[in-house]
């Protein structure tokens, strides 16, 4: 399910509510075992992020492992993610081409624009 965040927009992670971990503790830990973040709200809001404890997390702590994952996953842009990393885009750019994590992600039709615009 989609959450509201920032300025209107939407990301695509798994939500919980506080209830939801009090009562069925089953769907974070399957979202957990197949590697995506999940979300846990209070009254609507989030509250904290629940990241998949894997090899990257221990190779690369937290912040960089929620950067990649939300930059991969398309949630947050790059710059963001390389603030959230600690890190400069250029870095934050060798990082993901180390993982071959594709940088520019043209839309279905995108490039046909760009190369028509240019004539």
């Amino acid at each position: 399910m989609p959450i509201t965040v920032g300025t209107n927009r939407e990301i695509a992670v798994q939500t919980f509510t506080i209830r939801d971990l009090r009562d069925n503790t089953g769907g974070i830990v399957r979202e957990a075992e197949s590697g995506r973040l999940s979300v846990v709200t209070k009254h609507g809001q989030p509250i904290f992020v629940a990241v998949p404890f894997d090899e990257a997390l221990l190779r690369e702590g937290v912040a960089m492992t929620l950067a990649t994952r939300l930059f991969d996953e398309e949630t947050i842009s790059l710059g963001k993610a390389a603030r959230l990393a600690g890190m400069g885009v250029a870095e934050f750019m060798d990082h993901l081409s180390r993982l071959r994590i594709p940088i520019a992600r043209p839309r279905p039709g995108e490039l046909e624009q760009e190369l028509e615009a240019f004539g």
